[in-house]
């Protein structure tokens, strides 16, 4: 079984950074993509960052330029760099990961257990 281990949530003024962290442990053979969504409170589900095996990022439009998502492949861990931070950014941060366990296959699709960002104003 593949499980997530989410890091680097708190409190924090607005303007101001911090750095999310997301490892992955079990066994993996290799990983497609891996993703922070976060949700705020009564809303639903959003993604937020995403990067997938050849490198390439994708973010939603609110967070373009404040948000930078990265990876350590060998760490199989997964970082959020959140900066200019604003009290619409509060919300619990997911990470999530997908990719094969085994070199024959073997799919997994793997969630944190969410760590909350609250931006005081």
């Amino acid at each position: 079984q593949v499980q997530l281990v989410e890091s680097g949530g708190g409190l924090v003024q607005a303007g101001g950074s911090l750095r999310l962290s997301c490892a992955a442990s079990g066994t993996i053979f290799s990983i497609n993509a891996m993703a922070w969504y976060r949700q705020a409170p009564g809303q639903q589900r959003e993604l937020v960052a995403g990067i997938i095996s050849a490198g390439s990022t994708n973010y939603a439009d609110s967070v373009k330029g404040r948000f930078t998502i990265s990876r350590d492949n060998a760490k199989k861990t997964v970082y959020l760099q959140i900066d200019t931070l604003k009290p619409e950014d509060t919300a619990v941060y997911y990470c999530n990961i997908r990719g094969n366990r085994y070199s024959w296959g073997r799919t997994f699709d793997a969630w944190g257990q969410g760590t909350l960002v609250t931006v005081s104003s």
